[in-house]
């Protein structure tokens, strides 16, 4: 039998033979079921529905600041958080679906040391940054939300967060790299660091339970960390992290790992989108109007710490890959976010430098049966983008 005290034990069926099925249930048992009766219907006389109570309306319901009943999914207020969460079933994969062993053989065998050095930093970076975005979703903003079909969303978006980070765990252990070096190079690199000093500066001031956003003040401070959150971090930040290692694999270089970043990258867009859409409408919902200057500094805090990053991990050139490329395609996704966010564009003019990013983060491609295992899902090639 499932072993409760130790689930990891192995499942065993067993009958305990040294117990009679007719034997007699105590008589204090008889006691305790009859008086829990009595409290039960008593109970239910004084409870009967009162007539002030009325059915849930959609129209009623808001992102935050809502009044109705939390517990209840339907009538949908939010359709769209529903598709969303619909969407993300149906990019269900795990890491150990992906076969890993010809990257083992890149990086011993064909990386130079310059594109070792981008390899591990973009992990090290990236590690670190999904449990920071596990923790925002699931204690920052996931309880905040007053309508069940955006917290169902998010709950699936938690889950996915820890997948990635089981991902680029398995990717550090499959290379057979140093997990305790990897893992500590955001506490010892400055340029991986700033990142996450700066994302937490933004997101920890609305990691508290007792914010009361009914309060013009907390609700605009909120609205700042979850814009920043959907727009830069996840929009801008991991949409654009993961091209270094698509760049690898367009030369045929640990594609194993860039299918990983591939599922992770779909989930990422989702994400981002979901993010953006919640925002807006709390902004349309609460008539919150932000600080423009705000806004602006925000993006470009973001770039410079994006540029150093950036400087960091291309310290040398590689080819078909530089700090240049990388930093204007990060201000061209960044227009992108802000135009979603209904901001002003902060990089006016800058250009889409990566054409083929679109193209190569999509799994649009046949598999051998025989050779891998299935990895698309049944339905994994119908989600709508």
């Amino acid at each position: 039998m499932f072993n409760w005290e130790n689930p990891l034990a192995p499942f065993s069926i067993e009958v305990d033979t040294s117990v009679e099925i007719s034997e007699p249930i105590p008589e204090k048992t008889h006691e305790n079921a009859l008086h829990a009766q009595q409290i039960l219907n008593k109970e239910s006389e004084s409870n009967s529905i009162s007539p002030d109570i009325l059915p849930v309306r959609a129209d009623d319901k808001r992102v935050i600041n809502g009044s109705t009943d939390i517990n209840q999914l339907a009538p949908f207020k939010y359709p769209w958080a529903w598709e969303f969460f619909l969407n993300a079933n149906r990019n269900h994969w795990t890491p150990l679906d992906i076969n890993m062993s010809k990257d083992i053989h890149d990086y011993q065998h064909r990386l130079t040391l310059e594109e070792k050095h981008i390899y591990e930093n973009v992990l090290s970076y990236l590690t670190t940054s999904d449990i920071l975005a596990m923790r925002n979703i699931g204690l920052a903003v996931m309880e905040k939300m007053t309508a069940p079909e955006l917290q169902i969303y998010q709950a699936r978006q938690v889950f996915e967060e820890a997948l990635h980070t089981w991902t680029y765990q398995h990717c550090i252990e499959s290379i057979g790299l140093d997990q305790g070096e990897i893992y500590n190079r955001y506490r010892v690199v400055p340029e991986i660091n700033q990142k996450i000093q700066l994302a937490n500066q933004r997101i920890d001031s609305v990691l508290r339970a007792d914010i009361d956003l009914t309060n013009q003040d907390e609700l605009e401070n909120f609205v700042m960390s979850y814009t920043f959150f959907a727009g830069v971090f996840e929009g801008c930040w991991f949409y654009n992290g993961f091209s270094p290692i698509f760049a690898l694999q367009r030369r045929g270089l640990m594609t194993g790992t860039a299918e990983q970043f591939q599922y992770i990258m779909r989930d990422e867009v989702l994400h981002c989108a979901f993010g953006i859409r919640v925002v807006n409408q709390i902004v349309l919902e609460n008539n919150v109007k932000l600080d423009h200057k705000a806004v602006a500094d925000m993006w470009l805090e973001a770039e410079a710490a994006e540029a150093e990053y950036a400087h960091y991990i291309m310290r040398d050139p590689v080819l078909g890959y530089t700090a240049e490329e990388h930093i204007e395609q990060f201000r061209y996704i960044a227009n992108r976010r802000a135009k979603q966010l209904k901001h002003t564009e902060p990089f006016p003019g800058a250009k889409n430098r990566l054409g083929w990013l679109d193209e190569q983060a999509n799994l649009r491609k046949e598999k051998n049966f025989f050779e891998t295992r299935v990895t698309e899902y049944q339905t994994g090639g119908a989600l709508e983008w």
